[in-house]
């Protein structure tokens, strides 16, 4: 791959997405159908992120950069934020995906993913394992409310290796008659 063909950074508007709440040289957009209440920005800048609170986003609470940070801290990518004057946010790098123990992958890098809304833009998201997500490819927590495992052995009709064609299967074994050296036809 080519420096040139490389996806260029996320543009300014590529992130501003959901619901704005100005502050003081900050606008945090919330993407409340990406949110799956990890809270790392109540925990991380309380006075900004009130949940009991309405508006629940106060950004005329703390300095801009202080906010950009625990907006940083969201691993949904339901968070994001634009400073005035200043660089949207940037991708990390390298690009990480992290699978969490039955829940969704985590992605942060310089990302495009297909949505059914068309390409999206994005530098942090949670993507569905489950299947059960109705806002794929993200997460939207179904996982937890149908007690989805990542763990274990899936059955051969759920990881899609249930067809008797060779090369279907996932976990690499052979149909006995294959084993036997018999073709099938």
């Amino acid at each position: 791959m080519t420096h040139s063909s490389l996806p260029s950074d996320p543009q300014p508007g590529d992130l501003q997405r959901g619901k704005a709440y100005p502050g003081e040289g900050v606008t945090v957009y919330y993407e409340a159908t990406r949110c799956v209440h990890v809270a790392n920005c109540v925990r991380g800048l309380p006075a900004v992120f009130r949940p009991s609170e309405r508006p629940w986003i106060q950004a005329w609470n703390a300095p801009a950069e202080q906010i950009a940070a625990a907006v940083r801290s969201c691993p949904t990518g339901a968070l994001h934020y634009a400073l005035t004057g200043g660089a949207t946010e940037a991708p990390e790098v390298p690009t990480t995906v992290t699978a969490v123990t039955d829940g969704p992958l985590l992605l942060r890098g310089n990302l495009r993913l297909q949505t059914p809304e068309g390409e999206q833009r994005e530098v942090r998201a949670a993507l569905c394992r489950c299947g059960a997500s109705t806002h794929k490819p993200f997460c939207d927590g179904t996982h937890a409310k149908i007690a989805w495992k990542s763990a274990g052995e899936a059955s051969p009709s759920v990881r899609g290796d249930d067809h008797p064609e060779a090369g279907q299967r996932a976990d690499g074994a052979r149909e006995s008659s294959e084993k036997a050296g018999e073709e099938r036809v």
